[in-house]
C-alpha cells in the first residue's frame, strides 16, 4: 500500500472543501472496499477524508411517507430497522444476501452503491483493464467471463456491478442525495447512479472529485409482496451469478430488477408491464440485446428460472 495523508473531516461542508482542495483525495467510511483496492495499488489516493463523524448515521421518515437513509447508516442497521423490514422488505432480504454479518457492520449505504466490480481481471493488475487503466484494453473480453455482464456492456467493458442493495433500490425508486464544495445539491434518480461503460468504464457514476453522497431517499412504500433471490456459487460470502428482486401485488402487477447481468441494476419498466403474461415474456423484455459469451450464456436460463421461481413464491404467499 502506498502512504496517503489521513484527514478527518467533522461536516459535510468540511469534507467537500477538502476533497475540492486535495488533489487525489478519496472519501472514507468503512473502507470494506477501498482499503482491499489500495492494498492491491489498483485505487491509490494520496488523500483519505474520514468522514464517519458527519453525523449522516440516522434513518427519518420523510413528509411524503417515505424514507431518507443516511449516507452512513451500516448495511446491519439498515437491514434491522423495523420500517425497512415491513415496507421495504426487498431492501432487507437484499442486504441480509450481500457480504458477510462482520462486513455489513462496517458497510455503509453511500459506499456499498459506490463498491467497484469484482471482475477478476480488474484485481489482476497484470491483466489489462479499462477501468484500472483507462485505453489498456478489455482482458475480459475474449477471456473467461463466466461472471460477467450479458447486456449493457461494451467494446471497453464487460463487468458487472456487485452490489444486492442497489438491485433492491432500483427496484423502488430510490435517489440519490448529495452536496458538493460550492454548496450545490443534487438529488440523482439511482436509474442514473451508475453510468454505463461506454468508452470510459473508469468513470462509474456521475459524481464530482468534491461531490458527497449524503443520503438516499426511498418513496412511499409499494406494498405487494417482496422476494429477493440471489444464485450464487456457494450459499454465503460471494457475489451474484444473477439475482432477482421483485414486487408483486394480487392483480398480477409489479416490478423486477435483476443483480449479477450488467454493469448497474438492471430494470427495464416495459418489462413490468409483461409480468401477467408470465415470466418468459418478462425476462424476453428484460435481456432484449443481451450479448452473451459461450461461458455466461447460461444466465439467461437462469434468469428466467430465477425469476419464475421468485413469481411462484409471490403467489404462493398472496
Amino acid at each position: 500500500m502506498r502512504p496517503f495523508n489521513y484527514l478527518k473531516a467533522n461536516t459535510p461542508a468540511e469534507a467537500t472543501a477538502l476533497a475540492a482542495q486535495l488533489d487525489g483525495a478519496r472519501f472514507i467510511a468503512g473502507g470494506t472496499n477501498l482499503l482491499d483496492l489500495m492494498k492491491l495499488e489498483i485505487e491509490t489516493p494520496v488523500h483519505l477524508i474520514d468522514v464517519n463523524g458527519l453525523g449522516l448515521d440516522s434513518i427519518e421518515d420523510t413528509p411524503d411517507g417515505g424514507l431518507r437513509i443516511g449516507a452512513l447508516v451500516r448495511n446491519t442497521a439498515l437491514a434491522a430497522d423495523a420500517r425497512v423490514r415491513k415496507n421495504y422488505a426487498v431492501l432487507a432480504k437484499a442486504l441480509l444476501a450481500g457480504a458477510s454479518g462482520q462486513l455489513r457492520n462496517m458497510a455503509t449505504t453511500a459506499g456499498n452503491l459506490l463498491q467497484r466490480t469484482r471482475c477478476p481481471y480488474f484485481y489482476d493488475t497484470n491483466m489489462p483493464c479499462n477501468k484500472r487503466q483507462p485505453g489498456a484494453g478489455c482482458a475480459a473480453i475474449g477471456g473467461f467471463d463466466r461472471q460477467l455482464a450479458i447486456i449493457g456492456t461494451s467494446k471497453s467493458c464487460i463487468a458487472t456491478h456487485p452490489s444486492d442493495m442497489a438491485v433492491a433500490m432500483r427496484l423502488l425508486d430510490a435517489t440519490v442525495e448529495t452536496v458538493r464544495a460550492n454548496g450545490e445539491a443534487r438529488t440523482i434518480p439511482i436509474a442514473d447512479f451508475h453510468r454505463s461503460p461506454v468508452n470510459t468504464p473508469n468513470i462509474e457514476t456521475p459524481l464530482y472529485a468534491d461531490e458527497l453522497v449524503t443520503a438516499v431517499r426511498l418513496p412511499r412504500p409499494l406494498g405487494g409482496e417482496h422476494v429477493y433471490y440471489k444464485v450464487r456459487d456457494r450459499a454465503s460470502y460471494a457475489f451474484a451469478l444473477i439475482s432477482v428482486a421483485a414486487v408483486m401485488k394480487s392483480d398480477g402487477t409489479g416490478r423486477v430488477a435483476l443483480g449479477g447481468v450488467a454493469h448497474k441494476p438492471w430494470r427495464v419498466e416495459a418489462a413490468e408491464a409483461l409480468m401477467p403474461e408470465g415470466y418468459k415474456r418478462v425476462t424476453e423484455t428484460l435481456l432484449e440485446g443481451a450479448t452473451p459469451s459461450p461461458h455466461n450464456a447460461f444466465k439467461v436460463l437462469l434468469v428466467e428460472r430465477t425469476l419464475a421461481s421468485a413469481l411462484s413464491q409471490v403467489k404462493v404467499h398472496s
